[in-house]
């Protein structure tokens, strides 16, 4: 690790496959917590390169319980995290949503590292039972249209890493790798970034595969639609800018999409969003998110066809009917 500590302070970078080793040294015990943190501070204070995100994420990839669920057109909303906003869970109801419309979604997620509630927080809140169970999951993606993925059981290699990631409480690059390592490796993806140099990184790692794809960024710093500002979408096809008026919105306050302090704060304005009680402001966000998602799946239709599909969905409460049959409350 003195080695690899050294070549960072040299401003060095590593080739695809001396990431794959440093990843998979890192996971599985090879360095103490001193070194992987300072490895992690150390990464954190300089941008990473596609080479090396490359790395990691077929590091992690190849360590994780993987599943098969060929048959199915799969989505994930996920957002990278880290971007210190402490929103409400956006991209956890806009995956609600999604299935509620009709869509399959295997959504991959993990407690809160640098904000205060993560999906898996609001999940267990809301009584899911996490599991890695391939029957048990093929079922919730029959009857809800959706499974959860809670990240720690499907990367064990990680266990190392997680408390050091609690202690440091800010974002590395394994923030990075959320999306990316989906143990469904499904065929369609939405994910949200926190930089627009990481939204670069997503399109070239995404061009090399088959998967259809969204990556989204808002101009202001948030990693999924906030409304708060202007915003671009990556896909396919090409880039996109759109700003808040040109979808029919206007700009919205950072105040507006605050999560509050506490898993329960989350869970309480989870349950107010999904029973179709949220107010004008959390509708819009949610569903406009929602909307580029199933505009994932279907890139011919227009934005506003896709927001219809998720407005029929969360106010006519069938995104709640697929929560309820996720956790069977």
């Amino acid at each position: 690790m003195k080695d690899i500590l050294k070549h960072l302070f040299e401003y060095k970078s590593f080739s695809r496959e001396q990431a794959y080793e440093i990843l998979t040294n890192i996971t599985t015990g090879h360095y103490d917590p001193h070194q992987i943190a300072a490895f992690m501070t150390t990464y954190g204070m300089r941008s990473i390169r596609v080479e090396e995100l490359n790395g990691f994420r077929d590091a992690m990839y190849d360590l994780c319980l993987k599943l098969d669920f060929n048959g199915y057109d799969l989505i994930d909303m996920c957002g990278t995290g880290g971007d210190g906003k402490n929103t409400f869970n956006i991209s956890t109801l806009a995956s609600f949503v999604i299935a509620g419309a009709g869509y399959k979604v295997a959504k991959h997620g993990n407690v809160g590292v640098s904000s205060g509630c993560g999906s898996s927080n609001v999940m267990e809140a809301l009584g899911y039972t996490f599991t890695n169970d391939k029957d048990i999951l093929h079922k919730q993606l029959d009857e809800a249209n959706i499974c959860f993925l809670h990240a720690p059981l499907f990367h064990p290699a990680m266990k190392t890493v997680a408390p050091i990631r609690r202690a440091l409480g800010v974002k590395t690059f394994f923030n990075m790798l959320g999306p990316l390592t989906n143990p469904a490796n499904p065929k369609y993806q939405s994910v949200g970034v926190f930089s627009l140099e990481l939204a670069r990184l997503y399109t070239y790692l995404y061009q090399n595969t088959d998967k259809q794809y969204s990556i989204i960024h808002s101009l202001d710093g948030y990693d999924e639609i906030s409304l708060t500002g202007d915003f671009k979408v990556i896909n396919n096809k090409g880039e996109n800018y759109y700003s808040v008026d040109e979808l029919g919105f206007k700009p919205v306050n950072a105040e507006d999409l605050a999560g509050g302090d506490t898993v329960e704060d989350a869970t309480k304005l989870f349950k107010v969003i999904i029973e179709g009680q949220g107010n004008e402001v959390q509708n819009n966000v949610v569903l406009t998110n929602a909307a580029f998602g199933i505009k994932t799946f279907h890139p011919e239709k227009s934005f506003a066809d896709c927001y219809y599909e998720a407005e029929q969905s969360l106010l006519g409460l069938k995104a709640l009917d697929a929560l309820k049959k996720l956790t069977g409350r």
